[in-house]
């Protein structure tokens, strides 16, 4: 079990919004269940719009503001949400392991989206790039 589970929803979310996360807690998983506390809680296009002014800050804040990316940011928060909407789970962890490709099949699951590389982009890093195969649906 990763550290992230030792705090609730909401210690976890308002720790980091207020930048006292241990960064080495913040880990994919991590990144996914922020996703999902925002979908659950605010609904996705405010979740969409939470995830991007939350790791903008937080990226600053441990000195690497160079690895956000927003392509990334968006497309991770509506792939939560296409299998949130799929989901009968109440809590992330129920979650994660009915979706477990969320958490191991990540990249391939971000490829069937984007014939390109998402990840090192400098245009993906800076605006969103919509899926150039299929479209987030």
């Amino acid at each position: 079990m990763e550290k992230h589970f030792e705090l609730s929803d909401t210690e976890f979310e308002q720790q980091f919004n207020t930048c006292k996360l241990n960064p080495e807690i913040f880990s994919h998983e991590a990144h996914l269940r922020l996703a999902w506390i925002n979908i659950d809680k605010y609904g996705i296009e405010k979740a969409e719009k939470n995830m991007q002014l939350q790791l903008r800050k937080f990226v600053i804040f441990v000195g690497a503001k160079d690895k956000y990316n927003l392509t990334l940011t968006i497309a991770a928060t509506k792939a939560i949400y296409h299998f949130w909407l799929k989901s009968s789970c109440n809590n992330f962890k129920d979650f994660i392991l009915e979706f477990p490709q969320l958490k191991y099949n990540f990249k391939d699951l971000m490829a069937y989206h984007y014939g390109f590389d998402i990840y090192s982009s400098d245009i993906a890093k800076k605006e969103f790039l919509k899926p150039d195969l299929v479209p987030f649906g």
